[in-house]
Formats: C-alpha cells, structure tokens, sequence
C-alpha cells in the first residue's frame, strides 16, 4: 500500500502540473441528421463534415466521423456502436452489444470474463485488441501483460468504438485493432437526474445497477454502481459475485476549458468449474461433455480480480483551428487465482497441492495529444500528433499450497516485472476536394525487463535463473485513402502495420525446460483493407470491404529435444470479405407508399408519418467470409485459432419512439480450432459451426419513468461450445431468461 500512496501522490503532483499546460479536445461540430425514430441510432444521414470532439461529443453515426477530436479516421474502417441500440442486455452481453459488427466473435464462457476472436487473433481476454476507456489502456499491461480482465459496464456506456486497420498508429498495438469504450458523462441539462436498473433470471441471476447526475453551476457529476452474481449453470463451482462503482466530476463542461476527473473500483470474485472433453478417460475419471455438459471438473479453482483507477481528461480550445488534449492516470490491477495440480485435459485434477497465484500492476501514464487545421491551396488540412509516457512495475509470486483450497503457500517462483513506454505519432488529412490522403507514422519505444529472484524449479534442475532485459524500438507506417462520392457514401482504403511485442511469459518463461531463442523480437502485422460505405437514404446504411491480414515473425513454442524453445517463427495469412447492410422496412414501405423512392429524397414531411406512427423495424446482416493459413513455420498449411470460414449475424430491431424496443437477434459461426496447431484426438481443439438466437423486450409503462425490460438468451436451447482452453471444452450457457424494472428520472 506505501507503494500505492506514493503513485497517487506522485499522480495528483502530475494533475497540478498538467492544469498549467493543459488544452483540450473538442466540441462538435457534427449535426447528422437522425432518423425519424429518436434513439433509432444506426440509420441515420452520414453528413461529411469535420467535428472538434472526443470526449465530450456522444457522436449517433455508424462509423465514426472523418476527424474527431485528436484523432483522424478518414480512410480507416470504424464501427460505433451504440451500447444503447437494443433494449436492455443482460450480463453485458457481448454477442448481442456486437450483433452489427462483421467478424467480431465472443468465444463465451463459464465465467464473468470476456474474450474476443478477430481475423485469426488470439482472443483470449482482448489481448490482440488494444482495449481502452475514453482513451485510456484499460489492459493489465497494455505491453508485458495484454489482458483486459476489466470491461465497463454497457449500462452507463455511450458507444463502443472499434477501429481496424490503422488503429496501431493512434493507439499502439494489439494488431487486431482499438476498442475504445466512450462512457456516459454528467448531464449538462439538469441539476438531479437517476437511474436504476434491477433484473433477475436464471440461475440465480441478480444484476442491479444505480446512477446519479446532473449539474450544479459548473461542477457536474455523475456517480454509478454495479452489482452482478450469479449461482452459474454448471453443476458446482461456477458462481460470481461482481461490484463495479465510478464517479465522475466534470468542472466547466460547457465551456472551451473543462475537466473530468474519474475514480473507478471494480472487485470480482468467481468460480472456474473448468472444463470437460468428448472421450471417456476412466483411469481419471474424466467429465464427458457428451453426457453430462454442466458437469465440473474443478471444484476448487478460484479467480479474483481488484482494480482501482483514477485518470483526468483535459480539455481547451485555442481556436477553431487548434487545440490540444491532455489525459493522465494511475491504476492498480491485483489478479489472484488457485488452481489445483494434477489435472489435464477435461479431466479431474490427481493431486491434493494446488499453484496459488498472485500478480500485481501498478501503472501510470500520461498521453498529450494536439490537432491543428491549417489550409493549403485554399482546402481545410487536418494535423494530429501526440505522444505518450506510460509505466508498469509488476510483481509476481507463484506459491504451492498443501490443499485444494489453500489460500497461501511455499513460495515457488517470484519475479520483478517493469515496463517503460514512450511512443510519439503523427498524422495529417490532406484533402484535395473529395480526396482525402492520410499518411501515418508512429514510433514505438519499449523498456521491458523480467527479473526472476525465486525459482525452485531451476534450482532444482542446476538451472540459473531468468534475467532479460529488451528495448523494442518499432517504427510503424501507414496510408489512408477517402473518396467521397455523392448521397453520404465514401470509398477507403487501408494499409497499415501494427505489430505484436512480446509479454512478460515470452521474455522469461518459468519452466525449466522452456528457453529463449536469442533476443526475441516483435511480431510484424501488415492490415490491407479497401471498401465503400455511407447512409445514401434515412433507412439503409452499409459498409462493404475486402481485407488481408498478413502476420509475420509470430512468437511461438517449438519442442526441440525434450526443450521447448520459444523464438520468433510462423507466418499466416488471413484473406476475407465483410458486408454490412441495415434497412428500415418502415421507411422502405413509406417512400413506396409515397412514391419517393429516389435515393437521398425521403426529407420531406411525407415520409415522416409511417415511422412516427408504427416506428422502426430495422432488418441487418452482417456477414463474413474469410480464409487463411499459416503459410510457414511449425504450424505451416494449419488454420489461425478462432478463424471460421464465415461469421453470419442476422435480425430484426423495433423501436418506437424509445418507447416499445424489440430485437430478435441470429448468430451463426462456422467451424474452427481453438490453438494455431489444429490439434485433434481425444484433446482435439476443434470447434463446431454453432448457431443461436437471442431475444430482448423493452416497453415503457409509465410515462419516461417506468419501464420493464425481459429476455431469453439461446431461445432454442442450442448446446454448443465456443471455447477451449487447456484444461479443455468450455461449454456456453443453454436457454437463459431474466426480466427485471429501469426506473428513471
């Protein structure tokens, strides 16, 4: 804790020094024009025009505006997605929050935790995502420890940005691109406003969530808590118990020079019932998924997770043409876990010892970014620039406990862990007319040391423990391309490199037959992406691309003589195509009725009646197809983990006026592997094609105040698995209901 006291001394040291220098991000500009459903989010006009916002401006469109803030997204491909498109989801559902983004897969699980499968990337905990909230790493360690074991709530959150190709020059790595949470901010418009939001279901399952905010002169705050536990549907040991609380203060949010301070706590406690296999084992004893699939096969595994934040955002306007943003924070991770030894693949654990784990981050960072406007040839440029200083230290102990459920241990292994990190980045938007052309550079400085002081295992084997230290310095590059076309619709491209450094376990592996092939370098990541998408009409929006990923000098294990060598080999290769396409039958039904059917001509006062009257029924697919290998090294001809030959997502979404919110929503995922080496027999890695529906109600009983929000998730009882880990199959959850109250004034 002394060491948690001086960080946050040494913080707010930082804050003072900070306010003195600070400008700031943005208002908008941006005036899309909505559709004739208010809250009716992703079918609306996209009007091109620059906006001077990020954290301020709650931004209705289904991609994200040319410039925004600090940032440029012109010729990249971007989704935003509204968190508050369908009616209330239970749990944070992430298959349903991401129903409307291509290729996006949520491999579900028995725990509270989230991971997500893109394009052939590990999806495990986001770690190929760069993850953040408001702009800020929310990962462990976005560097030595990728993991995102935290995520936001979806009910105060206002959008979920995700951006592909190019992302890495913005935010720095992960290769599958940025995912930045855009929470709710205090209202500027009234004094007191609250919310609460109470549901309960199957298994046991409680949730409430509770909010207040509004303004008061020019101190605005808005504070929220979270609860969610659960008895789990597996036979034991899949209970979680979750509380989450925020408070944010935002000083002279309506004016050109503001503040948002933010304090965040998050506890989370689960069980891991572990997992199970599809062939009998009896000599141990093995869970068949085949016969029973709630079964346990780990009764005493236990997960927590403690995480504390602080950060401050802010903001100035120098002019119209230049202003600058200044972010700062300090969080504290704490992840915990006791695992029993002995077990195997979907299979009981052998051994009364258990590995007790502990690690602990404490990092802080600060990132200023600027935009400058600046005219060449008579036409508007767009110049963003930043860099940023970031610090990890983090211990680690690993001890053995003398029981199943012990708590504490002999230490087995220990190890110091730090990171320094100071990228810097430039972009500029050169526009000639409808031309856009936006060239990136980013620069990539990593510090990153592992330093073992206890390993009984190397000791025992006259091994010397692991000591490395190793500077990455990676230059990445990139070009954009935006032609607009008429009626809202723009073509981009994209080419772009990210890239993969390698974590903390690949540095210094703890195992005394692991070893590091040489100074192990980072892996290199090419994006190529070009399409077309825009909003021609009020009723239908779509975004079609075609992509490669093409992954090189990837970080694996190969067995060499009893020895497994980690070092930099394997390249894949991942070909695909996304469609999305979302239509309002309302609309299309009112410009057939009214005979303006021309594209970009329903704005009259006609066609305006039939969603007034009957509201929106959205129609959407979002569809991908895709292929890929692994086109040398060890795992040469095999498929990349987590890649189906096609991502299909269909549906409908009613809303009237936000008052009546219904969605009946499809997904249907090919087949795939859940390790790079397609491991088959009776530890088979393999992933049958699954497909499920979900759907949710939302229908308000009492003026703006009362509304009751219900759903089934899995309404055909589909039994299905889309994760495996080691310790085998992870089953998703049958057919699940909850129901529950949202009062808000």
């Amino acid at each position: 804790m002394h060491r948690v006291r001086t960080f946050l001394i040494g913080f707010f040291s930082i804050l003072t020094i900070g306010a003195e220098v600070a400008l700031g991000q943005e208002v908008s500009k941006l005036s899309p024009e909505k559709s004739a459903v208010e809250g009716a989010v992703n079918i609306v006009r996209l009007e091109q025009v620059e906006v001077e916002a990020d954290y301020d401006v709650q931004t209705r469109l289904p991609f994200l505006p040319d410039v925004e803030g600090t940032r440029i997204n012109a010729g990249k491909r971007t989704s935003n997605i509204d968190a508050h498109y369908l009616p209330e989801v239970k749990d944070d559902n992430w298959r349903q929050i991401t129903a409307t983004t291509p290729g996006l897969v949520v491999p579900e699980e028995s725990t509270p935790l989230a991971s997500m499968a893109y394009r052939g990337f590990d999806p495990h905990r986001l770690q190929s995502f760069q993850v953040l909230e408001d702009g800020i790493p929310i990962q462990a360690d976005m560097i030595g420890y990728p993991e995102a074991y935290y995520l936001p709530p979806t009910y105060p959150m206002e959008s979920m940005e995700f951006i592909r190709g190019g992302a890495a020059l913005m935010y720095g790595p992960q290769p599958a691109g940025a995912i930045n949470f855009v929470m709710r901010k205090p209202p500027l418009d009234k004094k007191f406003t609250a919310e609460s939001i109470t549901l309960g279901g199957s298994f046991d399952y409680i949730s409430s969530f509770n909010s207040v905010g509004g303004t008061v002169d020019q101190v605005g705050y808005y504070g929220w808590f979270n609860h969610r536990q659960s008895q789990g549907f597996r036979e034991a040991n899949s209970q979680y118990d979750l509380n989450n609380g925020n408070l944010t203060i935002a000083l002279d949010a309506d004016t050109k020079h503001r503040w948002y301070f933010k304090l965040n706590g998050y506890e989370e406690c689960h069980g891991e019932p572990g997992g199970l296999r599809l062939n009998n084992d009896t000599a141990r004893t093995p869970v068949n998924y085949n016969v029973d699939r709630d079964s346990t096969s780990r009764f005493n595994d236990e997960f927590q997770l403690s995480r504390y934040a602080v950060s401050a955002i802010h903001e100035s306007e120098f002019s119209e043409d230049l202003f600058f943003s200044y972010r700062v924070w300090f969080d504290y991770y704490r992840r915990w876990s006791r695992r029993q030894e002995g077990g195997g693949f979907g299979t009981l654990p052998t051994l009364q010892s258990n590995q007790v784990e502990t690690q602990q981050f404490y990092t802080w960072g600060m990132e200023p970014r600027w935009r400058w406007d600046w005219d060449l040839g008579g036409e508007s440029q767009t110049l963003t620039a930043g860099f940023m200083v970031y610090n990890t230290t983090s211990p680690r102990t690993d001890k053995q406990g003398l029981t199943p459920t012990s708590n504490t241990g002999q230490i087995r292994n220990q190890s110091d862990r730090s990171v320094w990190y100071a990228p810097f980045f430039v972009e500029n938007k050169f526009t000639v007319g409808d031309l856009s052309i936006v060239p990136g550079f980013r620069m990539e400085n990593i510090w990153q040391s592992v330093d073992e002081t206890i390993n009984q295992s190397k000791f025992a084997a006259g091994q010397p423990i692991g000591t490395q230290t190793q500077n990455n310095f990676v230059p990445l590059i990139g070009l954009g391309l935006e032609y607009v076309l008429p009626q809202e619709t723009a073509m981009y491209a994209n080419v772009s490199e990210a890239y993969r450094p390698p974590t903390f376990a690949q540095a210094v592996p703890t195992g005394p037959n692991q070893r590091v092939s040489g100074n192990l370098a980072e892996g290199t990541v090419w994006n190529y992406e070009a399409g077309i998408r825009g909003t021609p009409t009020e009723w239908l929006t779509f975004d079609t691309s075609g992509f490669c990923v093409d992954y090189s000098n990837q970080i694996g294990e190969t067995a060499v003589g009893g020895v497994n060598i980690t070092s930099n080999s394997g390249r894949s290769r991942v070909y695909g195509w996304d469609l999305l396409f979302q239509v309002d039958l309302v609309g299309i039904a009112d410009g057939i009725a009214h005979d303006q059917m021309g594209v970009g001509d329903l704005q009259d006062g006609k066609t305006a009646g039939w969603s007034k009257e009957y509201g929106a029924l959205y129609f959407y697919t979002a569809l991908t197809l895709q292929n890929g290998n692994f086109i040398n090294g060890a795992n040469e001809g095999k498929t990349p983990q987590y890649l189906s030959n096609y991502v299909y997502k269909t549906g409908l979404v009613y809303d009237w006026q936000s008052k009546v919110k219904a969605s009946f929503l499809g997904t249907y995922v090919g087949h795939s592997y859940a390790s790079d080496n397609n491991l088959t027999g009776s530890d088979s890695r393999f992933i049958p094609a699954y497909n499920l529906w979900d759907l949710t109600l939302e229908g308000k009983l009492w003026n703006e105040y009362v509304s009751v929000v219900a759903g089934i998730n899995n309404v055909f009882n589909k039994q299905y698995y889309a994760r495996i880990r080691g310790d085998g199959i992870d089953p998703a959850m049958p057919r699940n209901w909850y129901a529950g109250v949202k009062i808000s004034f």
